[in-house]
């Protein structure tokens, strides 16, 4: 079984995220959506609540499995039994900073990563350009999948 892990912090889910989950589902048995956990870092939306979005997002795919997780990427693979690391690329500097976790995850254990291009439409759109609307009340629901409705 190909199975691959998308992991961020997913705060919250964007159109760019799900455009890389749609097309990486075709790639692999199993894709896990794995939510990173990190203390030192303010999220907008709590834990449970970006978990939500993403699986009413994906309800009706049975490929997909959304979970949380803390520490490496790569032990969490291990923990997983998932072979590939599924990550997207929005412009030059995503892959200059990929490029840089993708060697050292391959130093640290025999886990791919493989790369998808956000499809044009949508490279311009980031977490934190979404939070950034939300906050000042703008129209935030053109940048994100139905299920992120606050």
């Amino acid at each position: 079984m190909k199975r691959a892990i998308f992991p961020g912090s997913f705060d919250p889910i964007t159109l760019g995220h799900f455009d890389i989950i749609e097309r990486g589902v075709t790639l692999f048995d199993e894709l896990i959506i794995a939510i990173g956990i990190n203390a030192d870092k303010n999220y907008m939306f709590p834990l449970e609540k970006r978990k939500q979005f993403i699986e009413e997002a994906f309800k009706d795919e049975p490929k997909i499995k959304v979970v949380t997780y803390e520490g490496l990427t790569v032990n969490f693979c291990k923990e997983v039994d998932a072979q590939f690391i599924l990550r997207g690329l929005r412009n030059p500097a995503d892959f200059e900073f990929e490029k840089a976790i993708a060697h050292t995850n391959r130093k640290l254990s025999e886990i791919e990563t493989v790369f998808l291009l956000t499809s044009s439409g949508k490279s311009y759109i980031s977490s934190s350009i979404v939070r950034d609307v939300i906050r000042n009340n703008g129209d935030y629901t053109g940048l994100v999948p139905d299920s992120v409705r606050i």
